[in-house]
């Protein structure tokens, strides 16, 4: 099975999910095309908070890592305290989830 096709990444994230809370619609993969067009799948962590896309994406071909990227806003974000802290658990979320799929990633070169 390809490495991080959106296959394995829907795998990886169920395992992830079963691990914790339920969260309906939070956390999607979609296909991704790579430079060569293979899918290289792509991990989303949508905010309850905040527009901003989220997404998950390795650090460079090959690479166990994994980084977070927030897209550009138009605008700027006031919360109060309680939105705040809504984001603050989306951002552990994605965070938690950035490093499970960096295990599984170390995991699947080491069988390699």
């Amino acid at each position: 099975m390809p490495f991080r096709s959106q296959e394995t990444l829907e795998r990886w994230v169920q395992e992830f999910l079963e691990e914790g809370p339920p969260l309906p619609g939070v956390i999607d993969v979609l296909r991704h095309d790579g430079e060569a067009g293979d899918d290289t799948g792509l991990v989303i962590v949508r905010l309850r908070n905040a527009t901003t896309e989220v997404y998950l994406q390795p650090v460079a071909p090959g690479e166990p890592e994994y980084e977070v990227v927030f897209g550009a806003r138009d605008s700027d974000l006031t919360l109060r305290a309680q939105g705040v802290q809504a984001l603050a658990d989306d951002l552990a979320l994605a965070a938690a989830l950035c490093t499970f799929l960096e295990r599984k990633s170390r995991e699947h070169l080491a069988r390699q």
